[in-house]
């Protein structure tokens, strides 16, 4: 089996990978801190041995979509708190290539002490299907976002008034894409014209997934954490949100607006 560190930083991670049983470096390498090095670094890791754990140093302001997305891909992840590397780095540091010696620092310290004496990261079963069809969403969302904006390029050509007059979201809703359509179908037929058409069956087939995929959330969230949606403001988005990107983090570790959920934190009995 190896152990692979992971030294995470905001714009990059740098990757390095030890047998466990001879603390042998297997490899290394460095990715984006985005969805392409995410997947180039499973890619990488899935070459090196069919066994292995990732150790993340737990500073999950920075280290938790990389987080996110291994558990996504089924891989398994150890938390390692900043202080347990501090005898791996010691005496190790090279000029220019500290991030590479943090990674390392991050796998010796797990094949030190022993992977069973680290904080598992997880997801249940349920909590994993809940945040897999809330990132669909979420790509759905941002395809209809880049639809509507095509579309509304045309009909700034096509129909400058009509364009003008829609507001925010107006695109979302069945009613106004029934309107855009019927203006479209009125004019002197043209190429524009029907690439417009199509973007609104486009839009129409978006909207519809989206509404599926929310009413799946719901039935899920309420299964899941029903009680999560008794509190003010908290649809089943929001709570699939909370369910699917905050499991395995203690309560404290979350900021902004998601605090105000108060006592409900407790329900979400699925820290690491």
């Amino acid at each position: 089996m190896i152990v692979i560190g992971a030294d995470t930083r905001k714009g990059s991670h740098a990757l390095a990978a030890i047998d466990e049983g001879t603390g042998r470096v297997r490899g290394s390498c460095e990715i984006r801190a985005d969805d392409a090095g995410h997947l180039a670094a499973v890619r990488w890791a899935r070459g090196l041995d069919e066994e292995r754990v990732w150790a993340i140093e737990d500073c999950r302001h920075v280290s938790r979509r990389f987080e996110q997305a291994l558990l996504a891909a089924g891989e398994r992840v150890v938390r390692v708190a900043p202080h347990r590397m501090g005898a791996s780095r010691k005496g190790q540091r090279e000029p220019g290539k500290s991030d590479q010696i943090d990674a390392l620092a991050v796998a010796r310290a797990v094949v030190k002490d022993g992977v069973e004496s680290f904080p598992v990261a997880y997801l249940n079963e349920r909590a994993m299907e809940i945040r897999l069809l809330l990132d669909h969403r979420h790509d759905l969302v941002a395809d209809r976002t880049r639809t509507v904006n095509r579309l509304r390029w045309h009909l700034l050509e096509l129909c400058p008034e009509l364009e003008r007059s829609l507001k925010r979201g107006a695109l979302n809703e069945v009613r106004m894409l029934d309107r855009v359509d019927r203006r479209l179908r009125a004019l002197t037929a043209s190429a524009r014209i029907r690439i417009a058409r199509d973007q609104i069956a486009q839009l129409r087939s978006i909207n519809r997934r989206i509404e599926q995929l929310q009413a799946e959330l719901l039935e899920l969230v309420t299964a899941h954490r029903p009680k999560l949606l008794a509190e003010q403001g908290c649809g089943a988005v929001t709570a699939a949100i909370l369910i699917g990107h905050t499991a395995g983090q203690r309560p404290e570790r979350v900021g902004g607006h998601h605090q105000q959920l108060g006592e409900n934190w407790a329900l979400l009995a699925v820290w690491g």
